[in-house]
């Protein structure tokens, strides 16, 4: 609390003069206050729960006999995209014995280049309601482009599209086509 403390001073005679009074105020029970209050508020407060987002994924099958058959892909309807890197992206609409390093197209990422080639190829497919992008990373791939070509998919409405790795024989064309020489054969994908 607030004390006043009075000092005499032991003269003889002469004028009365006032006392001065100095005051001083004890901040302890502040300081006791702020505590109480910091801790009412923690206790009080309710933590930011962390946004989750939820995935439906489709149940696991008990056993081998429920498994659906694999999804054969048309070539008429589907664009296979490679993401490269140095920021290249390759295109074809080839199967493994017709793809060479001649018809595996590069273009940009732009309005002109991905984008248009999209819609050509959505364009000339078969059945345009099956119409697939299966987007292929390489590993010197970055994550820009990736999220780039996602971009493109909902700017093109291609509503149904995958990610997968690269097969071994697109694997060979694509060190073939940016000169990859050096690099090891990828060996082929076992079940």
């Amino acid at each position: 609390m607030a004390e006043v403390q009075v000092q005499e001073k032991g003269g003889k005679g002469g004028k009365v003069r006032s006392k001065k009074q100095n005051t001083r105020v004890d901040m302890t029970p502040m300081v006791d206050l702020g505590f109480l209050l910091i801790t009412f508020f923690m206790f009080t407060t309710t933590f930011s729960k962390p946004n989750v987002m939820d995935l439906g994924l489709p149940a696991k099958p008990k056993d081998d006999t429920q498994k659906p058959p694999p999804t054969e892909i048309k070539l008429s309807n589907s664009i296979s995209l490679l993401l490269g890197k140095d920021n290249k992206i390759f295109w074809h609409q080839q199967d493994n014995t017709s793809l060479t390093d001649q018809n595996l197209n590069e273009t940009t990422y732009d309005r002109e280049g991905i984008r248009k080639v999209i819609e050509q190829a959505k364009a000339g497919a078969a059945d345009k309601t099956k119409f697939t992008v299966i987007i292929k990373p390489t590993d010197d791939a970055v994550y820009k482009n990736f999220v780039d070509i996602l971009d493109e998919m909902a700017i093109t409405k291609s509503e149904q599209y995958g990610v997968t790795d690269l097969k071994p024989w697109e694997k060979a064309i694509y060190d073939k086509k940016v000169g990859n020489s050096g690099a090891a054969p990828a060996a082929p994908a076992t079940k």
